[in-house]
């Protein structure tokens, strides 16, 4: 009895061995595993590419864009030589200017006249894209804008040359006031500018309206001179960096174009029906 109680603590001894080693081995892969975790490298963010910074900073003022004399060529006896300035809550953005006129010759008849000019100018922004690719995207929704004109006949659009980097043309008729109306659009863009130029006329009292051709050939006129002011007081200033900016949209100016052709349809015919 007495040997044998010496000889069960060696066995239970012995026994206890393995235990103690699996968990220190056990211990041991854990501090492996938060090693191998705590060296891993993060992965690398990819750059984004910067955008290429917008060509002008700055726009003309609308009401000097087109020259005097071509304002007294295409819109005889204007009421407004320097321009009625559109409405905007940044001109760096966004300007423009109207001219309307009424050549009143009695009962022999009138013509009416309006021409409106319109900047739109985009900022870089590394979210949403370079100057040029906004004014891109602007120019297109310009174009076809102008196209889907409601009530306009014998719609045609066609490429202008020599207009900036790329410019459309758009004539179409237009009944209003009773009045035969011919317009033309004039939509281009020079780096990240949109320029625009609406020009229409119309006949009262019984005269001849303007051609689609003679009305395009003024328009294009006063197009080239919009554009050829876009950056023409400092050069082509380049922005010094992109620049955050909500895009602008260019404001319609139909109804400005309405109100006035209506004042002078009832002033024409006012007069035409004293003197016959």
């Amino acid at each position: 009895m007495h040997r044998s109680a010496p000889r069960l603590s060696r066995i239970l001894a012995c026994a206890a061995v393995p235990v103690m080693l699996v968990v220190a081995g056990c211990s041991s892969d854990s501090g492996d595993a938060k090693e191998s975790g705590s060296s891993a490298s993060p992965s690398a963010k990819k750059a984004e590419p910067t955008v290429e910074p917008a060509k002008f900073d700055a726009l003309p003022d609308a009401c000097t864009s087109i020259g005097k004399k071509t304002i007294e060529d295409l819109v005889p006896k204007t009421k407004n030589k320097g321009g009625t300035p559109g409405k905007s809550s940044d001109t760096s953005v966004r300007g423009g200017c109207s001219w309307n006129g009424l050549d009143d010759n009695g009962v022999k008849g009138s013509q009416y006249r309006w021409l409106d000019v319109g900047f739109t100018r985009f900022d870089s922004d590394q979210s949403l894209g370079s100057g040029a690719k906004r004014a891109t995207d602007e120019y297109t929704k310009q174009v076809a804008k102008t196209q889907a004109t409601e009530g306009a006949k014998k719609v045609s659009a066609k490429p202008a040359a020599g207009l900036g980097e790329q410019a459309t043309s758009v004539t179409y008729g237009l009944t209003k006031s009773s009045e035969d109306f011919e317009y033309a659009t004039l939509v281009a863009r020079t780096g990240n500018v949109v320029v625009s130029v609406t020009y229409n006329g119309a006949g009262f009292a019984g005269a001849k309206s303007p051609s689609s051709a003679d009305i395009l050939k003024d328009a294009l006129k006063a197009a080239e001179e919009a554009v050829a002011a876009v950056g023409a007081d400092d050069g082509a200033k380049t922005s010094p960096s992109a620049k955050t900016s909500a895009s602008p949209s260019a404001e319609p100016t139909a109804k400005a174009s309405d109100k006035a052709t209506a004042k002078a349809t009832g002033k024409s015919s006012a007069k035409a029906v004293s003197k016959s």
